[in-house]
């Protein structure tokens, strides 16, 4: 059956002829936000009587949805693509394309668009609704079609999360005459950007919060090209005077701070209660080193957004900024979670076989696709669980890594016991009827004019009367000058923990989601040790030097008789409750850290005793990750090049010095790496240009360099034909759509 096979063009053929085209329409109603990539489906005939007709299909982005013909010469593309394997002494069965199905999700109507091709015959267009009824494909349909795929392929397109087997990439926009239809239907259909959905971080999209916004940016701003997109948003913003922000930001990019500074002005006296614009003031504030005034509209922003986990994040991120390290742990405290939706994904279906053709040109350069002992790793390494965390978690999880950066593990542990209250101090109060009484207090609702009277117990064991004891994880900050407006804060507050989904007391669904398919975060010994009791490399507990986590209080009722004979020796008066999820990342943060420890500790020795250290490449990719997560960037970096004295199939290490290199400025070895990134994802039939890595990388050494540099740097390295193609391409990119440095 190679005979039927596509030459250059991955597939997947089907047990049953037509059943991924059935999988797509059951699944229809399961897709919540931009959808899944576009699925081609081709029926292939020898056109012999007997002969069975054979199904087969593969996933793409980028091909242009703007109507019915676009698609079809897609799938007429295919006819000349099969193989031709007869020879002049037997002639076999010739196979061709019959027909083919090409199915594009609407994101904004959540209708499934599909153009049937009879070859030789018609074409055939129709929409597919969530109940599996045809309806007639309108023009409006056909615009929002066409965005729709385009967000796709500019949002998928280097998404390391998100992959698919026999998933093709093609560039999504190549022409400036493309580009500006993009940006005309874009105009179009701004105002429903919100239909498409948003980020994971974002809870409820809006005009400018969702993926279309998000899609702009990223295509305009990875290139530095933000005039187009200021074009764009300054029509828009007289419409809507929120967009504003997404103007502002538009401006800074271009470096018209001034006209920043004004539009933001004009847009506040307009829309005073706008996060987005208070955010992008703050921004800016913060980038002139004024974090002071940053923080004032941060507090601003979480009273006119209390439910959104992005206003909290950044109040935490300023108050880090101003080492007030107190009122961050107490603001990530008070992040509203959700729980994590991915991208939506397609069924997946056992296939007949499988096809996924290599290209010899470039892929000669790769190792070869199989495991070997280079794949394999200490067990106390692969089940780390923070690889496994995903939207707002991860987002917490760094500013927990960062504040452990900035000031250390012990110091963070002495903040946490001073403005939570920890588990011991809890029992101790159970077991006090009075202390017992007020802890009751401290676990309901506060009264909404903050004057109440309470009972506060010092550790003299004196009684005071104090205004009320702050309500379990609702806490802005621990000082009543930490919070702009009592009532406006108490407002938000409540609102932003009623909001909460997963949170709070019960640990079950929020720690399945924490984990994400790993082991449970608040056993942290079961986590990274092995059966017997040791952890990396055999060191034994403890050998770390680092002081384990004891638990939080988390509001869950506690045994009061095992406390029976403590003292309260401590008061409440100051203290909040840590949430549970909070905690469990303490303990996350805990395994990631003592790894990491123990792991240094070893370099020390072996360095000393003059042997060289000896990992695995997976061993290697594990410990460099682990060391971004911390903050360790050199040691990331030689963790990564240690990786590649490996014979590993694997990008991410290419990928992570790629980005490094760029950073750094280094031509030479930019290229280096940038031509086996290239490598690997032509290997995954990602035959783009940008928005990619490699062309983020090029733009940005070229915003230093200039072109020129880069490209006189390519001839010189005397590259195959293949990937001096390739290589040229990006640049090729730079001209056609005028990216900063390409004339220079």
């Amino acid at each position: 059956m190679a005979e039927s096979s596509f030459k250059d063009v991955p597939e997947l053929f089907e047990v049953e002829l037509g059943e991924s085209l059935t999988a797509r329409t059951e699944s229809l109603a399961t897709f919540r936000e931009l959808g899944p990539p576009d699925l081609c489906h081709v029926v292939k005939s020898t056109g012999r009587t007997g002969q069975r007709d054979v199904g087969s299909y593969h996933f793409i982005s980028g091909v242009d949805a703007s109507s019915s013909a676009s698609l079809a010469a897609y799938i007429n593309s295919l006819t000349y693509e099969i193989e031709d394997n007869s020879a002049w002494f037997s002639k076999g069965a010739v196979w061709k394309v019959k027909n083919g199905c090409f199915c594009c999700f609407n994101a904004f109507s959540r209708v499934d668009i599909r153009v049937d091709v009879k070859i030789p015959g018609g074409v055939n267009a129709y929409v597919v609704d969530l109940r599996g009824e045809r309806h007639e494909a309108t023009p409006e349909i056909w615009q929002e079609t066409y965005v729709s795929a385009l967000l796709r392929a500019i949002l998928y397109s280097d998404d390391p999360t998100y992959w698919l087997d026999a998933y093709r990439k093609l560039d999504p926009i190549t022409t400036t005459e493309g580009e500006l239809r993009f940006l005309q239907a874009s105009e179009a259909l701004f105002m429903k950007g919100w239909q498409v959905g948003s980020d994971p971080e974002i809870q409820v999209a809006t005009v400018v919060s969702n993926h279309l916004t998000a899609g702009i940016l990223k295509y305009f701003g990875a290139s530095g090209r933000f005039q187009q997109a200021a074009n764009l948003f300054e029509k828009l913003s007289l419409k809507e005077p929120e967009v504003a922000s997404l103007l502002a930001r538009s401006y800074i990019g271009m470096n018209e701070e001034v006209k920043a500074v004004q539009v933001m002005s004009t847009a506040m006296k307009l829309t005073p209660n706008s996060y987005t614009l208070l955010h992008a003031q703050s921004d800016f504030l913060r980038s002139k080193g004024k974090h002071e005034w940053a923080l004032k509209l941060a507090r601003e922003a979480v009273n006119c957004a209390p439910s959104e986990f992005v206003t909290w994040e950044k109040l935490t991120e300023l108050y880090i900024d101003a080492k007030d390290y107190e009122s961050a742990l107490l603001t990530l405290n008070s992040c509203p979670m959700f729980t994590f939706n991915g991208r939506d994904m397609h069924r997946l279906m056992t296939p007949a076989r499988v096809h996924l053709p290599f290209r010899r040109q470039i892929g000669d350069i790769l190792p070869e696709k199989q495991k070997t002992e280079d794949d394999e790793a200490d067990p106390a390494l692969l089940r780390l669980p923070a690889p496994g965390l995903r939207g707002t978690w991860a987002r917490a999880y760094a500013l927990l890594t960062r504040l452990v950066s900035e000031i250390g593990w012990d110091e963070l542990l002495k903040t946490r016991s001073t403005v939570f209250v920890m588990e011991e101090e809890y029992r101790m109060a159970k077991s006090q009827p009075d202390v017992g009484a007020l802890m009751q207090d401290a676990s309901s609702p506060p009264p909404t004019n903050g004057d109440a009277p309470t009972q506060v117990v010092h550790e003299d064991g004196t009684v005071e009367q104090r205004s009320v004891v702050p309500s379990e994880g609702t806490t802005l900050a621990a000082r009543g000058d930490d919070v702009a407006d009592d009532d406006a804060s108490t407002k938000g507050m409540h609102s932003s923990h009623n909001s909460r989904t997963n949170v709070g007391g019960g640990a079950e669904e929020e720690e399945e989601d924490l984990q994400a398919g790993g082991e449970g975060a608040s056993d942290g010994a079961t986590t990274v040790n092995d059966a017997d009791g040791k952890s990396l490399n055999g060191v034994p507990n403890g050998a770390d030097g680092l002081e384990r986590p004891v638990q939080a209080a988390a509001g869950e009722e506690t045994d009061a008789a095992q406390a029976a004979n403590a003292e309260a020796s401590f008061s409440f008066a100051n203290k909040r409750l840590c949430e549970r999820w909070l905690d469990n990342l303490f303990m996350v943060l805990y395994e990631d850290l003592r790894v990491w420890t123990i792991f240094r500790a070893e370099v020390a020795h072996f360095k000393t005793q003059h042997v060289a250290y000896r990992k695995t490449g997976l061993e290697w990719e594990i410990l460099g990750d682990l060391a971004v997560r911390l903050h360790h960037k050199e040691e990331a970096k030689e963790a990564y090049q240690r990786c590649l004295d490996s014979q590993r199939y694997s990008q991410k290490p290419w990928a992570k010095l790629l980005e490094t290199y760029a950073e750094e400025g280094d031509i030479t070895r930019t290229i280096q790496t940038a031509i086996r990134v290239a490598a690997y994802q032509y290997a995954d039939y990602t035959e783009m240009t940008y928005p990619t890595l490699i062309s983020r990388s090029f733009f940005k050494l070229g915003q230093i360099h200039g072109h020129a540099k880069i490209a006189f740097t390519l001839l010189s390295m005397g590259l195959p034909e293949q990937i001096m193609k390739i290589m040229s391409s990006f640049l090729e990119y730079g001209k056609t759509f005028k990216v900063e440095g390409y004339d220079f």
